[in-house]
């Protein structure tokens, strides 16, 4: 099935399952950027979309019902995405202070009620999709790796990605071994593979240029995740 014929029927299907405001608001809220972010971004990622849930309703701390643009509940999980596609006009050149502390407290307070809120700026959503794509496989992979056929190795390698991310500095063979437990050897051969595959590159050090570090490439985290 084509992303047209697909996405006609995703909205179709909501349409009539809703009623009232509810089915106003997606008539009326999933507009351009909420279509591009379903074919850039959630058509590449999954090629389907089930578990996806457009315009989803929220009552915030002021018992006012909040639309999120999008939401994902991933299956075995208590834990339900809401995704934001923010344009730079409404959400930052129109704000003003009042605005800006509300949807900071809304944001919070949805985060106490177990959402995790995750803002894509529309820009991005347009021009630099690949990117989100690989973000976006990097933070499902958080739930999701368990629910799949991974080869060892392959998941190996992902979380040493991810460590590395996460690192504001490069990476040593120690933080690999302490991370994940392991000894010297097979922490330098997992820094080594990625090196191989151009996600990390080798960083020497001193007269005898020893190599003690490894930093990620620029293209490594996208590179990682088109696989």
């Amino acid at each position: 099935m084509k992303f047209e014929e697909a996405h006609a029927a995703f909205i179709r299907c909501h349409l009539d399952h809703r009623a009232g405001e509810r089915k106003g608001r997606l008539e009326r809220g999933h507009g351009h950027g909420e279509k591009l972010f379903c074919q850039n971004i959630w058509w590449e990622l999954k090629g389907n979309f089930d578990g996806l849930h457009p315009e989803y309703e929220v009552t915030d701390w002021r018992g006012k019902s909040y639309f999120a643009d999008f939401a994902y509940k991933i299956p075995g999980w208590k834990v339900t995405l809401l995704w934001e596609i923010k344009g730079f006009n409404s959400h930052v050149k129109e704000m003003d202070r009042n605005k800006f502390c509300g949807e900071c407290r809304r944001e919070l307070y949805l985060e106490a009620l177990g959402f995790r809120v995750i803002s894509i700026a529309y820009d991005d959503v347009e021009s630099n999709p690949g990117l989100i794509v690989a973000l976006m496989r990097m933070l499902l992979s958080q739930y999701e790796t368990s629910q799949t056929t991974v080869k060892r190795a392959v998941f190996e390698e992902n979380e040493v990605i991810r460590l590395a991310a996460s690192l504001a500095r490069p990476t040593r063979p120690k933080d690999v071994e302490d991370h994940f437990e392991i000894n010297h050897r097979t922490a330098v051969r997992l820094l080594r593979s990625l090196c191989d595959k151009g996600w990390m590159v080798p960083v020497a050090r001193g007269a005898g240029e020893r190599i003690v570090q490894y930093e990620l490439t620029r293209g490594g985290l996208e590179s990682m995740w088109k696989k």
